[in-house]
Order: structure tokens, then sequence, then C-alpha cells
């Protein structure tokens, strides 16, 4: 369907040259949405699956030890997005101090896009509602780094930016002048808070990230911090107990279309189109973790009755493993620390643990050795493997 821009253009100047600027008009979309049966089908698929998720989060003995990776895999999908190389096995690599397989800045840039998920999730769980406070704090964790100074980190832009080409005037999208940009937000936090009436959640956080990613209210880090907004929106609104979807894993796989949907909302109103593709994105995302969370926790338990037969080094053993799960690539020395024993015997328990094939030692050193709980990395990387 299309319908008028949901926006207006302004026209500005940047060294002389003239150039138009999109403004977003405030949500909800006026006209309304139009759903036809199909969309609604597609929203009710997509709420099941997050409700297969959230009872997933809610029954597993390990959920608390899937969370950490779950946050890491979607923080590498968003960063991929943007161009990083980073796997999952780097950043968890980076995260111990060992050198990941790409440039360091790569694994530290996911590194950070993860400390701002859980700057987010704090400060939420603290009692600060979702706003554009929030979001600021969480910019400045993204943005802490020495390239990131320009950036501005945790303030709102007060310059124009443009996404594509070498300047507004021949750019493929102008966001709204830095002017503008104030009452955007505004209007923005009070749609995010339910105000002037309450929207349904998974509609809001389809609505709020195109509207976010329209607005562009930051120098740099919009994208990742609009991806992270979905999940932090789902939370903060109780769809989800935890932070256990990984929504850039359909957006990175469909990485052209995700772009091309967004523009056809700024160009012409084509909120269906966006909406259709989003709840795709979501049910996919949410089936797909309740799978991998599914499939770790039978591979855990499988592995734990092997460790089982190990006898009286067993139950030592038994806790290694445990660490491994929330850490599946770790050094020795982070094993002694997170299961309080000895290095005596965490190393003996990671001998027994490499003899029965459920670590590999990545290091072949005398100190400082790094392990790999291999199948465990292997489950949840499966399916960031893939075409960019």
């Amino acid at each position: 369907m299309h319908r008028p821009s949901p926006g207006h253009y302004v026209t500005a100047t940047s060294a002389g040259e003239p150039f138009r600027a999109f403004v977003p008009a405030p949500l909800p979309p006026d006209p309304p949405v139009e759903w036809s049966a199909a969309l609604r089908r597609r929203f009710d698929a997509a709420l099941l699956a997050l409700g297969r998720l959230d009872a997933v989060t809610a029954l597993l003995p390990n959920a608390a030890l899937l969370l950490y990776s779950f946050v890491r895999k979607e923080a590498v999908l968003s960063s991929q997005i943007e161009g990083t190389q980073s796997s999952l096995a780097d950043l968890l690599l980076y995260e111990i101090d060992e050198q990941p397989g790409v440039p360091v800045e790569d694994a530290r840039e996911v590194s950070r896009c993860v400390a701002a998920l859980e700057r987010g999730l704090q400060r939420l769980r603290g009692g600060l509602p979702l706003c554009m406070r929030l979001l600021c704090e969480m910019h400045e964790v993204l943005m802490s780094h020495p390239g990131g100074r320009s950036k501005t980190p945790g303030e709102v832009r007060r310059s124009q930016v443009w996404l594509g080409g070498t300047r507004p005037g021949n750019a493929a999208f102008v966001p709204p002048p830095s002017e503008a940009v104030p009452e955007c937000l505004a209007a923005f936090e009070r749609f995010l808070n339910d105000a002037p009436e309450p929207a349904p959640p998974l509609l809001k956080a389809a609505l709020c990230h195109v509207q976010f990613e329209t607005i562009h209210p930051f120098l740099d880090g919009n994208g990742r911090l609009g991806r992270l907004l979905i999940v932090l929106q789902l939370v903060a609104d109780g769809v989800l107990r935890e932070p256990m979807l990984y929504p850039s894993l359909f957006f990175n796989r469909h990485r052209a279309l995700y772009y091309e949907l967004l523009n056809g909302v700024r160009l012409h109103g084509d909120w269906e189109r966006w909406l259709d593709f989003f709840a795709e994105g979501i049910e996919a995302s949410a089936t797909q973790g309740v799978a991998t969370a599914t499939a770790l926790l039978a591979l855990v338990n499988a592995d734990r009755v092997r460790i089982a037969g190990l006898g009286r080094a067993a139950t030592s053993a038994l806790e290694v493993h445990q660490a491994l799960q929330r850490q599946p690539i770790a050094t020795s020395a982070a094993l002694v620390k997170a299961t309080r024993l000895t290095p005596a015997t965490v190393n003996k328990s990671l001998a027994h643990l490499t003899r029965i094939g459920i670590v590999s030692e990545l290091t072949n050193r005398q100190r400082g050795r790094v392990f790999s709980y291999r199948e465990y990395v292997g489950q949840l990387a499966s399916e960031l493997e893939m075409p960019g």
C-alpha cells in the first residue's frame, strides 16, 4: 500500500549547496496501519514464538548461562550489519585478553555493543523507564573508545548527518536537521512510554525501530542502538523476561531488504510491508532461539552424563563444565576464578574433560592456556556462518 509520506521535507544548506532533510511525523502512523488478515496472522505467529522463547527462559535450568552467550550473539550479528568481521569466537577470545582472528578493533567494537546492552538492562531493572536518557547512556558506552570522542558520546547530535553519498546533497537519505531532532525525540519518547495511549508491545517495537533509525539522533552508532532497542523494549514491556532474542540474525541475512523496507516507510509510508518483514524476523529469531537453547541443553545434559562416569573426579569436572557454559572459551585462570577451585584441581579437571572430548585446548603453551567448549561454541555460532 502507498500512502502519503509519513513526514515532511525541509530545505537546508550545506557548504552553499541546498539539500532536503526528512522530518518524520510523530507515531502512531496516520492514516493508521491497514491490518490485513495475513498481517494479523504474521503478528500472532511472532507473539506465539516469543511466548515459547520466554517459556524456555523460565524453564531451562541454565537460562542464566545461555543469556551470556545470546546477548553476545546479538552484538556480533548487529555489528556485522555495520561491517565488522568479528565472529563469536573472536569476541570470546578478546574478552579473555587473547588475540582474536580479526583486527582487535572489530572485536572491541562488538564488546562495546555487549556493554551497551548490559548498561541498558541494568538501568531498566533499576527503575529507569526506556527513554532518551537511558539510550544516551548506552550510546556513551558504545562510543567509549578514542575514535568515538569525535562522535559526542552520550549526546544527541547537534549537526547534520546523512546516509549514503559523500554529502547531504547527494545522499540516499538525509535525517532531520539537528534543530528538529529534540522535538522529534520528545514525540518518540512519549510514544515509547505509551502516551497518549498504549500500543501493543510488538507493534510498538516495529514502529519505534523505524522512527529511531529515521531520526538518527546520534552522530554514529544509530543502527546498533536501534536494534538493541527492539530487545530492550520487549523486556521493558514484559514480553520477554530476558533479552534472549537476536533479531539481527534475520536482518543480517536479509540486509538489502531490511534497508529497502526502512526506506519504503520514509518514502511511501509503506508501514505494512515493513511490519510483515519485522514480524517474520521476530518469529524466525525467536524460533531459532528456542531451537538453539534446546540443542544446547541436550548437549550439556549428554556431556554431564559422560562427566559423571569420571568417578571421584566428576564433582570438580562438573563445576568446570558449568563455568564453561557461561564462558565457553576460557583460560584455566578464569575458570579458577569462576569455580573457586584450586589451580591444580581446575587443571586436572580440564585434562579429564579434554581426554573425553568435551574440551579442546586452543593454545600450545605452558602458561595461560586457552580452552574451548568447542561443540557448545559451534552450536551457538552455527547460524552465524552465512554469507553477509
